[in-house]
């Protein structure tokens, strides 16, 4: 199931992140883990925040994929998403 992943880093801990030089290793540890479609970086809130979509075969897949931006004092949202393609097939199914 395609899946939007939204992390919003803690500024402190981003800030330390990044001056200890692991914020660039962590995400590209995390693209690697997620091979998502498509990341975006950007800030939100005053806040660091990167948006990743990527698909999940089974649930069990979140704890070693969300973990890592828990560990490093992110807010996560994790919730499907669909393409233009999957909400034309959906609508089509409803039949009207």
């Amino acid at each position: 199931m395609r899946m939007l992943l939204t992390a919003t880093m803690d500024t402190e801990a981003a800030n330390q992140a990044v001056d200890d030089g692991t914020m660039s290793k962590m995400m590209q540890e995390m693209a690697e883990t997620l091979r998502p479609e498509s990341a975006y970086f950007t800030a939100t809130g005053g806040a660091r925040c990167c948006y990743m979509v990527f698909d999940m075969r089974d649930s069990a897949q979140m704890p070693p994929m969300l973990e890592p931006f828990f560990h490093a004092g992110a807010k996560v949202d994790l919730r499907p998403v669909m393409s233009m393609d999957d909400l034309q097939t959906g609508l089509a199914s409803l039949g009207r």
